[in-house]
């Protein structure tokens, strides 16, 4: 399976709701704004324990970019009506497994030192 189909397949198994399917490496490791999780286990744990949070998700690809052992993701996930994440990932593919995913995204109102003058 080259890492195009396999993205594919991470994206296929989020859209029926099998997270216990996903195709990660048992010692998979996420790293998000929200921090790093370790391991296969902790992460299906994780969305269990979340549910209504990871599950339920539309999404609508921007762009894709693969090579032979990584690929990037840009799309946005819709849940609900109400709630859009614009997201980029990094996804880190060995032996047919995605073994690493870096994730970039907002999760948060900009401070208001942060925010730019003039807009």
């Amino acid at each position: 399976m080259n890492t195009k189909e396999l993205v594919k397949r991470w994206f296929d198994k989020w859209d029926e709701g099998d997270f216990t399917n996903l195709p990660i490496s048992d010692n998979f490791k996420h790293t998000s704004p929200f921090g790093t999780i370790n391991g296969k286990r902790a992460y299906i744990n994780l969305i269990r324990e979340n549910e209504d949070k990871f599950l339920g998700y539309v999404f609508e690809i921007h762009d894709e970019l693969y090579e032979e052992n990584r690929g990037c993701v840009r799309y946005t996930g819709k849940q609900g009506s109400d709630f859009a994440l614009d997201v980029s990932e990094w996804y880190y593919i060995k032996d047919n497994e995605i073994v690493e995913i870096v994730a970039y995204y907002h999760i948060g109102d900009i401070r208001e030192e942060r925010k730019l003058s003039g807009q």
